[in-house]
């Protein structure tokens, strides 16, 4: 009798799991519905089964099919709340609390627009007065796929912008919606969909991929019956095995006396990818600095800035500090007794758990802190690759639309208002391909969302010191040009922002200026509002002599010379064949007239045309800085 009881009870317990109504990860409390469009919502269920949407005074009843996904659509809505949604199938009820209507902005690309606000300038005070119940977080969790998901990953769901919940989301998301939502008063959905270090051809679908020769290779191996496991995610158990048995730690690497016969050298900071190493694994760097006796009487500091991914650091063979903690600061004490006057032998051992390993801090952030100094730790290292796992491992950007399959294409099925873009750094050494893979990119995402008219706002690369042989070839100088062409494509907007980034911070913390900035030409393209949106672009040149005169858009009110100088910088000129060469220029009106005595037949000139543009100053009258151009079309570095 107890067995038939108990087969009764399992029997039931399996028919009622099987038939629980299950909802997409970013249907969820606290939840935004974009208005004035129709929303699509589907789930899973039991086949055939009928399920019942009940939302806003709507009620819509949907049949599963065969494999038990059903699709209902709720007519398009103005904005309000907050509502509950109820959703009804044979066994459960799901009731879905404060959701709100409004405009709902995909925020996305690299590290830059991943950056929280937790780490901003003026953090504290931001996220204290970050109380905007009308503002709605979204963030997407990381993830790759080999072909498109139906279903985004997300730890927290939909949460209510608050001092609380505001610290963990993008910052240049949350400025930008905070002012979107000050100007227009209406509810603000952001969904953070970014990924430190990513490249543009992984957030691209592949159909829009197949359009480059280049990629066939790589879209083919996709294809692979095994692909799938390569990008399973090694659990921490996993990469400790890899940390606990590689060679480095048997033969004591650490130790000053190690064979360096097989080590080889690389400049730092920087990532593994330099020596092209990719994967899980574990790589060796060691690195010899002096010190007087002086310097060696009392304690010292060594800091890195941040080390990605996990480390394990000493100094003279002693450990010194371990972390296993991504991107944090490294600030290891040591004593006096662990100091050398001369010779000091630093060894460190990082683990990659598969993001960009390596050191990814600024030179100044790297340094061994005396009683009478700053020692730099920057510059030459030596390396050794102790273990790697390439053959097991897919990176973000070893293969195209990895992570648009993941965190992209199962937000398509979303309404949204449009999109805020953040990247190009990483695409920074392949600037001329840039033109096209961008723009493919904005119309595959348009495509995705049945939105031709989808806008599309992006920030273009703010000035950065790159160092090294990058720091002559002006490919950030490029890769702008390349953003700026963008605009030529509908429904896009460019945020200029050369004037508030970090010479020496590949990620500047004025995160407030670049979400103000793209507000701008969403409040003034998409919401109609009458304002100044750009600050001035490049129309048109006369020659005049040995001068030239650029005429520009965006500047109705007058251009001004911002900053310490009084006086136009930025500007370089050049005759046919010649090189450029600084130059003089003054503001008249909305003109600028450039000239040097070393050019006496100018045909074009150039304007912050350098990875850094630190002396740039041309401006319109209501701020808002000019945009990096050049008049000739002198073949690129990155033209291939």
């Amino acid at each position: 009798m107890r067995r038939i009881i108990c087969f009764l009870f399992l029997s039931g317990l399996i028919a009622s799991l099987s038939a629980v109504v299950k909802l997409p990860a970013y249907i969820s409390d606290n939840m935004m519905i974009q208005r004035d469009m129709p929303f699509k919502l589907f789930g899973w269920s039991d086949p055939n089964e009928t399920v019942t949407v009940i939302f806003n005074g709507q009620t819509v009843k949907a049949k599963a099919d065969k494999a038990g996904t059903w699709n209902a659509q709720l007519k398009a809505m103005p904005y309000g709340g907050p509502y509950e949604m109820s959703v009804k199938g044979k066994t459960n009820n799901i009731v879905i609390r404060n959701i709100l209507i409004g405009d709902i902005w995909v925020c996305s690309g690299q590290s830059n627009m991943e950056w929280i606000t937790y780490n901003v300038n003026q953090a504290g005070e931001e996220m204290a007065a970050a109380g905007y119940p009308q503002i709605r977080l979204l963030n997407v969790t990381k993830n790759m796929s080999v072909s498109p998901s139906k279903d985004i990953e997300t730890v927290k769901g939909w949460q209510e912008c608050s001092p609380q919940t505001v610290g963990d989301f993008s910052a240049v998301g949350y400025f930008f919606g905070r002012e979107l939502y000050k100007q227009l008063n209406i509810p603000i959905g952001l969904i953070n969909s970014s990924w430190g270090g990513t490249m543009i051809e992984t957030w691209t679908s592949i159909p829009a991929m197949s359009g480059f020769p280049a990629y066939k290779e790589l879209l083919n191996e996709l294809k692979a019956s095994n692909f799938e496991e390569r990008l399973a995610p090694r659990n921490d158990e996993y990469i400790r095995n890899i940390s606990d048995t590689d060679p480095g730690t048997k033969e004591k690497w650490y130790l000053p006396t190690t064979d360096l016969s097989e080590w080889k050298t690389t400049d730092v900071p920087g990532f593994w990818n330099k020596f092209d190493a990719i994967g899980e694994g574990v790589v060796w760097y060691r690195k010899e600095f002096s010190l007087t006796g002086e310097q060696a009487k009392g304690a010292a500091l060594i800091s890195f800035g941040g080390i990605n991914d996990w480390d394990e650091t000493y100094l003279n063979g002693k450990k010194i500090g371990s972390m296993q903690t991504r991107s944090a600061q490294r600030d290891y004490v040591v004593c006096s007794d662990e100091l050398a006057a001369g010779k000091n032998i630093l060894t460190v051992k990082i683990v990659s758990v598969g993001r960009f390993p390596g050191f990814p801090a600024s030179k100044e952030k790297m340094y061994c802190q005396t009683n009478s100094g700053k020692i730099s730790l920057a510059g030459e290292w030596q390396y050794r690759i102790a273990a790697l796992s390439s053959e097991m491992f897919v990176g973000v950007n070893t293969y195209p639309s990895l992570i648009y399959n993941a965190m992209i294409a199962p937000l398509a099925a979303y309404p949204v208002k449009g999109v805020i873009w953040y990247q190009g750094e990483s695409n920074a050494s392949d600037a001329y391909n840039y033109r096209a893979l961008f723009p493919n990119m904005i119309t595959d995402w348009r495509n995705a969302w049945k939105q031709p008219d989808l806008p599309f706002y992006f920030v273009q690369l703010a000035g950065y010191d790159t160092g090294g042989e990058k720091a002559n070839l002006n490919y950030w100088a490029e890769l702008r040009e390349a953003q700026h062409k963008t605009l030529s494509m509908p429904y896009t907007g460019e945020a200029v922002t050369i004037d508030i980034g970090d010479a020496k911070d590949i990620h500047p913390k004025n995160k407030q200026g670049v979400g103000y900035r793209l507000a701008l030409n969403a409040l003034a393209k998409t919401y109609g509002k009458s304002l100044v949106f750009s600050g001035p672009e490049y129309r048109s040149m006369q020659i005049d002599g040995n001068k030239i005169i650029l005429t520009f858009d965006h500047a109705e009110n007058g251009l001004i010379v911002k900053g310490k100088y009084e006086y136009l910088q930025g500007f370089a000129i050049a005759s046919e064949d010649q090189p450029f060469v600084y130059a003089q220029a003054y503001i008249h009106g909305n003109t600028v007239t450039v000239f040097s005595d070393k050019v006496k037949n100018p045909v074009a000139v150039r304007y912050a045309w350098e990875n850094n543009p630190e002396d740039a100053n041309l401006f319109n009258a209501e701020g808002l800085p000019a945009s990096p151009f050049r008049t000739d079309n002198r073949q690129l570095n990155t033209q291939k």
